[in-house]
């Protein structure tokens, strides 16, 4: 449904939060991975196996980050976004300190390999029905990249490659629910306890009444829970006459719903205009099904968000926003 390719707003609003600090002002680990969107397993990570960052510590050993130490990880992180591998951006932070305008020291090209090389081994370990391998490369990606570069650059790419390979009977039935289990387990796990965290507008999420996939979806929750936004989430398959009683009961400031490339229907446009009348929020549209139909979905009133993760939570954050 919808692709991560940039750090959360939310992170770039704390760093400057941040800057302004004073330079003596130390963060503890959770809080810079809320500063960055970087998690904490990532974070240490990347302080023991590549040195990029040397935070203090406190008697008990409790990792304590600098100003400058949240810098460089926003640092880190424009290298990771220009295709610059987690293993060269030591070099590439050197490099910028010496005051050289061009970093060449990666290859958008080495980057692809790289999480090429992640498609395959899962690929491999789903075709053999391994979950311990499985879980190892993923969680081996997660250890080294963020969240969102992880979802972009392995995750989406890996459900459009299981699907395809579907089609083309190169895969079974039997290896795409495998995977589709295994991945709602592990997004459902970091759903819930990040749930409890976040204050800020409420969405209710849910599918199409059509649509009976529902991890896109929860990838665009993911995202959104980092970036502060409140969640119901409804799951797939879910029809449009529950979802005003929903949005009133759970006081939501909105409904995004997310549909794939078979998930239009006939009456598609009608029933949607229809519940744009009674709930009373705004109500977005997102994945294929709002780039294939997205005529249908703007006559009917409701906004497309596209596929597109950045561009989604702009124009979410846009209808949002209170009139002047």
């Amino acid at each position: 449904m919808f692709e991560h390719n940039q750090r959360t707003q939310e992170g770039s609003r704390l760093k400057q939060d941040a800057a302004s600090s004073d330079d003596r002002e130390l963060f503890p680990i959770r809080t810079v991975s809320s500063l960055t969107g970087v998690n904490a397993v990532t974070l240490r990570a990347w302080e023991r196996r590549y040195g990029l960052i040397s935070p203090r510590r406190t008697p008990k050993g409790h990792r304590l980050y600098s100003r400058a130490d949240v810098q460089r990880i926003q640092q880190v992180l424009d290298f990771l976004d220009r295709g610059i591998s987690i293993g060269q951006a030591r070099a590439a932070l050197e490099a910028q300190q010496r005051g050289e305008t061009s970093v060449t020291v990666a290859a958008p090209q080495e980057s692809r390999g790289l999480w090429a090389g992640y498609i395959a081994r899962m690929v491999l370990a789903i075709g053999s029905f391994d979950e311990k391998n499985l879980n190892a490369v993923y969680s081996e990606a997660l250890s080294l990249y963020p969240v969102e570069l992880v979802t972009s650059q392995l995750i989406v790419p890996l459900l459009e490659e299981v699907g395809r390979r579907w089609q083309n009977q190169e895969g079974s039935v039997a290896e795409e629910h495998f995977f589709s289990v295994f991945m709602r387990n592990k997004l459902g796990a970091r759903f819930h306890h990040m749930a409890l965290e976040t204050t800020g507008p409420k969405l209710l999420c849910a599918c199409v009444p059509t649509e009976n996939h529902e991890l896109a979806l929860l990838l665009f929750c993911l995202a959104a829970l980092t970036r502060n936004y409140r969640i119901v989430l409804l799951g797939a398959n879910m029809p449009f006459a529950d979802l005003p009683t929903a949005v009133r009961r759970s006081g939501s400031d909105a409904i995004v719903l997310a549909g794939s490339v078979g998930a239009y229907w006939p009456t598609f446009e009608e029933e949607l205009a229809g519940l744009i009348q009674r709930a009373k929020v705004p109500v977005l549209v997102g994945g294929h099904l709002s780039t294939l139909h997205r005529d249908a979905v703007t006559r009917a009133g409701a906004i497309v968000l596209g596929s597109e993760m950045s561009q989604a939570f702009r124009r979410l954050g846009q209808a949002l926003m209170p009139p002047e």
